[in-house]
Formats: structure tokens, sequence, C-alpha cells
């Protein structure tokens, strides 16, 4: 018979763990591979007030990482501290980590790096007349400081990255795939602080060079550097405050779009974040206007209370927790969702991306009209004539085929069903051409070729009134509100009991969303009344998307999404289709409504619906001037 005792497991003892073990572990949270050293020693160079910053590689990282700057520098008393965890210049107390205005804070960087590689730290603090320097080689100890000729600033070497951890340096991809990670870390940073200036080489060749850009076309300049010159020439300008918070930076137009999210950058407080709350908003924003499958691209920031925000949330502080998340989603949907509508032919400042006012509806006189032809042009070559004033009504064929297919939705259709040729709403004269010019030709029954200033405009007349009808259709919905239908079988729905609570907590959400949902128990909602347009939809599944979008961001757009779906499909089927000839007043009745309706760059897929073909572009193709 056995000794029970013998099979006990003995009790594990609690142990403090060695100082190398430790900054190891909290190297494979901070130090993943070598751009995640660049990125912390970046950080740390800017929070010490550098103007200008070298990084020097080599072999992708693995065997160098060499970066200087003109900081503030460390003091020599500090220097015993540099390497050691947990210290810190940058906060001293619980208030300041709730008030986080620097980059890094958790003073776990250079130790990290030290802990896994053979680092070498020169610096001279401001005011010194000498520098100092100590080594570490992957172990606990750290070599006194010695004197060293170093001017202001910081110099730090980070050689043999994971020489004494070999399993974590065969997870490395190779040289080239590595510093394409570096490279992304920099040109992030470098689209943070305008006001610094970047080097990078590799291998001993230039990759790199950022001069510090102050004025707006040098700042658009840097943009181009970085993201690429199509971008910043496809990009918006844009700029919204309000309630505390700022948004601003540069977001690509929807043609511009990309099959990947990989020119997507988004600061907060200065700081590079990757948030799905922010992502959700400008996916939203961007939802009625992006081609299925595309994403698109910006350069945005955004400017708030640094108590409102926590980045002490993830160890590489990509991820950030919004004290009022739901303000904030909100705020980055409305501020991109208006700065999207807003552009039309004639908004876009071609220099600055700036979105300007909106142009005034331009019209053709009642002579120009009957004729087929733009009004005469003055002494100084512009079109003059007087409106019509909207009193003018062409009664065209392009009417909806489709109101009688859905009971309860004439009402959208109303002031949507036809092109009033020269109907601007205005009673102003002209004085200057408008921007999509004025109709001359109809290409195959599919294309509108019209003049403008610049040169030639083609329009593609099914998607430009696609949308046209699309926005009245919306409007016409948004003056009326959304009508609930009951149901004539109650729908019950199995929930857990938080999303019971949510149901609850957002009972007068769901009822502007044209929902009724009862609480029939901890875990069952009853549905009694759902939208009249999505009558027919899959109930079930679209309530627990909604309520997923509620437990995650505090706000949903679900529904908004399903009835704008619908109405795209109504819009398609009631535009004009290709092969209809329409006569010159039509077409110049559809670039004026063009010039009018919001989105109108895009049909309601995402494709663009008009082109500019300016002179020059025309003159290459036939030699001229060459």
């Amino acid at each position: 018979m056995s000794d029970s005792t013998t099979d006990t497991p003995a009790i594990p003892r609690i142990q403090k763990l060695s100082t190398r073990l430790t900054n190891q572990i909290a190297a494979g949270e901070v130090v993943e591979r070598p751009s995640a050293v660049v990125k912390e020693l970046l950080e740390n160079s800017l929070d010490a007030g550098a103007r200008s910053i070298d990084i020097d590689v080599e072999q992708g990282g693995r065997k160098l990482i060499r970066l200087r700057d003109d900081g503030c520098g460390i003091l020599k008393e500090d220097f015993p501290l540099a390497l050691s965890r947990h210290a810190t210049s940058k906060i001293h107390s619980l208030d300041d980590l709730a008030c986080v205005a620097s980059l890094g804070f958790r003073g776990e960087a250079l130790p990290s790096i030290s802990s896994v590689s053979r680092l070498e730290l020169r610096s001279c603090a401001r005011g010194d007349d000498s520098g100092w320097c100590v080594t570490g080689d992957g172990g606990d100890a750290i070599s006194e400081p010695q004197p060293v000729a170093h001017p202001e600033g910081t110099t730090i070497e980070v050689r043999d990255l994971f020489f004494n951890t070999p399993a974590r340096r065969k997870f490395l991809r190779t040289d080239k795939t590595e510093f394409a990670h570096l490279e992304t870390v920099v040109k992030r940073l470098a689209l943070s602080r305008f006001d610094v200036a970047f080097a990078l080489r590799h291998n001993q060749r230039t990759v790199l060079k950022l001069r510090p850009a102050q004025s707006e076309p040098e700042q658009r300049q840097r943009v181009a550097q970085v993201c690429g010159s199509a971008f910043i020439d496809q990009a918006l300008w844009v700029d919204y405050q309000v309630a505390g918070m700022r948004l601003w930076g540069w977001v690509a137009q929807p043609t511009f779009s990309r099959s990947q999210a990989d020119l997507q950058y988004f600061y907060v407080n200065g700081r590079m974040i990757r948030d799905k709350l922010v992502a959700h908003a400008i996916r939203q924003a961007y939802q009625d206007v992006l081609y299925h499958g595309r994403h698109p691209a910006y350069v945005l920031y955004l400017g708030l209370d640094p108590t409102a925000v926590d980045v002490n949330v993830h160890p590489t502080k990509h991820e950030v927790r919004f004290r009022e998340g739901r303000t904030v989603h909100d705020f980055l949907f409305r501020s991109l969702h208006q700065a999207l509508a807003d552009v039309r032919p004639g908004t876009v400042d071609a220099e600055s991306g700036e979105i300007i006012a909106a142009p005034a509806g331009q019209t053709i006189t009642e002579q120009s009209l009957q004729r087929g032809a733009p009004p005469a042009g003055d002494a100084t070559g512009r079109y003059s004539g007087n409106s019509p004033g909207g009193h003018h009504h062409r009664q065209s064929s392009m009417a909806f085929a489709v109101g009688a297919q859905r009971p309860g939705l004439q009402a959208l259709y109303q002031g949507a069903q036809t092109l009033s040729a020269g109907d601007t709403g205005q009673d102003t004269e002209s004085t200057e051409a408008p921007p999509l010019g004025y109709a001359i030709a109809q290409l195959h029954g599919i294309y509108i070729l019209a003049e403008n200033i610049q040169g030639l405009i083609v329009v593609d007349m099914h998607a430009a009134h696609e949308r046209i009808t699309y926005e009245r259709m919306k409007t016409a919905l948004e003056g009326e509100g959304v009508r609930s239908q009951p149901l004539l079988v109650p729908i019950s729905i199995a929930v857990s009991e938080s999303e019971t609570r949510l149901a609850t907590e957002f009972a007068a959400v769901f009822g502007e969303l044209g929902f009724v949902v009862e609480v029939m128990g901890p875990e069952t909602l009853v549905v009694r009344q759902v939208p009249s347009l999505l009558r027919d939809a899959d109930v079930e599944t679209l309530l627990r998307d909604v309520l997923s979008d509620l437990a995650t961001y505090g706000t949903t757009q679900r529904v908004r999404e399903a009835i704008n779906e619908l109405l795209g499909t109504l819009a398609c089927h009631g535009s004009v289709r290709a092969n209809r000839k329409l006569t010159i007043p039509e077409m110049n009745a559809l670039l004026r409504d063009m010039e009018r309706t919001e989105r109108s760059g895009q049909c309601n897929h995402g494709r663009p619906t008009w082109i500019q073909m300016d002179m020059t572009a025309l003159d290459g193709l036939f030699l001229r001037g060459q």
C-alpha cells in the first residue's frame, strides 16, 4: 500500500523574479521586432524636445539601429536610472498618469531593449560641457558612466538585436521585410510632428529625408512624401471643432480608395493609434460613397482634453480608451460625413484640397435652352444671362417606374422624379460658367460631354442621376422620419442579460429607428413594430447587429444602412438608363443638379460619376506645343 503523501504535488513557492528575467518579459511586450525598438527610441527623442532626428539601420535593424537627436539630453546623475525599469522623467504622480501628455511614460523601453541587445547610450545634457556614456550587454550589469565627447542631445546604438534570445531572433523576417516595418514606424511618427526633421538610412543609403514643415504647403509636401503624391492630390482638408474636441487633417476622396487599410493614419493628441471605435466611425462616414470591399485613406488628428482619454490600456500604447466613447464616435462620424457630403463640383480648392463654399445653382438663359447652347460670352469671356428663377420646368421622361413596387413609398419620390432643366431655385443673374460647364453632346447614349473653363467634362449620366435620385429620396425620408409598422405576429428573440439591459437603456434609440422592443424576461426580447421599409428584412439578425453596435460603440447605423441600401436599389432602378437619348436642356439640367447634390462625385456604389480633362491633358494627347 503506497503512501498517499508521496502522490501529493508540492505547493509551488512564490519567489521574486530576477531583474534580467523581468526585463526580458517586459521586452516581450515592448520589443517585438526592430521597428518596435525604433518606435520606442523615437518617442523618447520627441519627448526630449528633439527638432532633428537621424536614424541609421543595418540589415533591417537586426545588426544595428543608431538614433541621434538634438533633444535636451540626460544629466550625468540620471544615467544610472536611464536603463532601470520603471524609471522615467515623464510622470511623477497619479495625477500625471491621468493626464499623460508625453508619448512614453512607462519607463520600460530602454531596459527592455538593453536586455535583448548590446546597447550603448551617449548623451550630453543641455548646458553641459561634455557628455557621458553607459553600456549594457544583455545582462543585469550596466557600466559606470564614462565621459565622452558629444554634442547636446542623445545617441543610442542598439547592436545584435535578440543575440541572447535565439528563439525570438528566428521569428524575424527578411531584412527587406523588417526594414519595411521600421520605415512605416518612422513615417507614422513623422506625420505626427511636422516641426521635426527626420532622416532615415538603411545600409548607408538614404531612404527618407524630411525637412521641418511649418507652412501649409510644406506640410502637404511632407504628407505627399510619406503617403504619395496621388493621395494628397485626391485629399480633402478638413477642420472641425466642437465641445472641446478638434478634428483636422486630410481625407481622401472616395474615388481614391485602397484594397487594404494600409494608408490610414490617425492621431490622438499627437499619438498614433489604431482604435476600433475610431475605425468604425470613419468607415460609417464613408459607407455611402465607397465601393464595396475598398478602404478609405486618411491622415487625421484628434485633439481633446488629455483627461478624456486613457492611453495606458495597452503595452505598446497603440490603443486608447475614451471616457466619452459615444460622443467621440458621433463627432468623428458627423464631421467626416459632412465633409464628404460637401464635396461637389467646384467646392474643392485644387491647390490646398480645402473644401470651399458650395457653388450657387448656376443657370443658363431661356433662349439658350431653346437653341441648345450656352449663353454668349461677354467681353471678359464670362457667360451672362437671366435665370428663369425656378419658374421654367421641362418635364422629361426620366421618371421613376418603380413607385408601385412597394406601398407607402410614393412620398419618397416627390420632387425626385424628373430632371427639370434650368430649375435652380434662384433669381440671381449668372456671372460666370458653372463648375461642370455646359453640355455639348451625348456619346453612345451613356456619357454626357460638357465644356467648362478648364476643358472637357465627361459624365456617366446613369451614375450621376442615380446619386441625385438617391440623395433626394434620403432627404424626403429624413423629412418625414422613419415610419413604423406593427407586426401581425410579434417576434420573440432570445438574448443575454446584458443585451436585455441594453435594450432597456437604449429604448429611445430603438424608437427613433422605428422599432418597438419590449423586455419579456431576463433573456427575452419581443419586437412588436419595425421600420415600414424593412418589414421584409431579417428582423432578428438586424436587431442583434444593432445591440452589438450599441454594446461596442454606444451608437449604431445598422438600420440607416439597411434603409439606405433599399433606397439605393430603388434609385438605381429609377434612374435614367443607358441608351436613353437626352436633349441638350436635359443634359444641362443634370449637370446643374450634380452641382447642387451632396456626394455627387460618386454613385451609390462608389464609382465616379464624372471626370475632368483639362486643356493641358488634351493638348498632350495631340502633342500640341511639342
